[in-house]
């Protein structure tokens, strides 16, 4: 069995999208959603999917030995799927799970990546370049913002009227239609 814990700062839709994919699944199971604010979204989803979810907010939480560290060992976790978070991913964690950590991020990397991009700000970026295309990028983590090994791409159309809000609907729809699909497939390698 592979366990999954997903981690969200956000609304939560792409973690959604993955609890519902996965529930049933006998090979892959959501095991624990790690929120990074209080009060978000994805608390909520998890509730509505019986999946264990906890808050871990300060440094002291993501640190080595801290809060976070205990939850993956006590869920057995076996890999971390970020979806839509925004903490940085400490080193002692990218090393404890070398290659079994994996980011979808709202653009075509490396193109619009790195730190503080996230969200409306790189829609706005892609927008403002006058981009023909944009698209999803799912990637393995490594120490850098963005810019792990990329094992998948999807591409849509920029149209010519997109606002910011117009672009994010389909990059969600991309997200939410081929994300589970990736990490099921990158959990069974």
């Amino acid at each position: 069995m592979k366990n999954i814990a997903i981690f969200a700062s956000g609304h939560g839709t792409n973690a959604r999208a993955i609890m519902k994919y996965f529930s049933g699944n006998e090979d892959v199971k959501v095991s624990l959603v790690v929120a990074t604010k209080p009060g978000i979204g994805v608390i909520e989803f998890a509730a509505e999917a019986n999946v264990p979810c906890e808050v871990c907010l300060s440094k002291t939480d993501f640190g080595q030995g801290g809060k976070l560290d205990s939850l993956l060992k006590e869920n057995e976790i076996t890999h971390i799927v970020l979806a839509g978070c925004l903490a940085f991913i400490p080193a002692w964690l990218t090393t404890l799970y070398e290659g079994k950590i994996v980011n979808i991020h709202p653009s075509l990397l490396p193109k619009y990546g790195g730190k503080g991009m996230y969200g409306d700000r790189v829609h706005e970026a892609v927008l403002a370049a006058k981009e023909k295309e944009s698209g999803i990028t799912i990637h393995i983590v490594n120490e850098e913002f963005d810019s792990g090994p990329i094992i998948f791409q999807a591409k849509c159309e920029v149209k010519e009227d997109d606002t910011p809000d117009s672009l994010a609907t389909r990059i969600h729809a991309l997200e939410h239609k081929h994300f589970p699909e990736v990490i099921e497939k990158w959990v069974m390698e």
